[in-house]
C-alpha cells in the first residue's frame, strides 16, 4: 500500500481557537496546486483521510476537487498530537486499498513518516505546510517497514 502524508496548507494564525484556524487564501491556492499536481502525475488515493481540524478538512476537501474518484473521510485519531503507531494500527483497516492519503498536522505527520522509515527520532523529519510524501508501506505498518518514495513541498508543484 502507498500512503500519501500531506501537511495542511497554510492556515490563519488567530482564530476563536487552534480548532478553527481556517485556510488563508493562500492556503486555498496551496491546496488546489497540490490537488493539481497529484492529477497531473497520476497520484489516485482510494480514501483521502482528514483530521478532522477545520484547516485539514478544508485542505482535504480542496485537493479532493482534482481526485473527485477518492472517497473523503474525516478521521478522529488523525487531529492534533497523532501518535505514529495507534495511526499505523488505525491505518490497518486500509491496508487492502493500493493506495491512501492522510491530512494532517506536523509534527504528527514527520513521527508518523520517521516511525514507518525506522528512523531513531519520530522528530526527525520537518513536513512543511501543503509538503507530499509518499511511503510505500507494502512492507508493512510497522517500525521500519516503510520506503521513503518522495517529498515534494508545494512550491515544487
Amino acid at each position: 500500500m502507498l500512503i500519501y502524508l500531506l501537511r495542511h496548507a497554510e492556515a490563519e494564525m488567530l482564530a476563536a481557537s487552534d480548532q478553527a484556524r481556517r485556510l488563508t487564501p493562500k492556503g486555498d491556492e496551496q491546496a488546489l496546486r497540490v490537488g493539481k499536481f497529484c492529477r497531473r502525475q497520476g497520484i489516485e488515493p482510494a480514501v483521502i483521510l482528514s483530521s478532522p481540524v477545520t484547516r485539514a478538512v478544508q485542505t482535504a476537501k480542496l485537493v479532493a476537487k482534482s481526485l473527485p474518484e477518492a472517497e473523503l473521510v474525516e478521521v478522529p485519531w488523525a487531529k492534533c498530537g497523532m501518535d505514529p503507531w495507534a495511526a499505523m494500527d488505525e491505518l490497518k483497516a486500509y491496508a487492502k486499498l493500493p493506495s491512501v492519503m492522510l491530512v494532517g498536522h506536523q509534527p504528527d505527520l514527520g513521527g508518523l513518516a520517521a516511525a514507518l522509515l525506522g528512523m531513531q527520532s519520530v522528530q526527525s523529519l520537518r513536513v512543511r505546510k501543503a509538503l507530499l510524501m509518499c511511503l510505500d508501506a507494502s512492507g508493512g505498518l510497522a517500525t521500519g517497514a516503510g520506503t521513503l518514495q518522495f517529498f515534494v513541498p508545494v512550491r515544487l508543484m
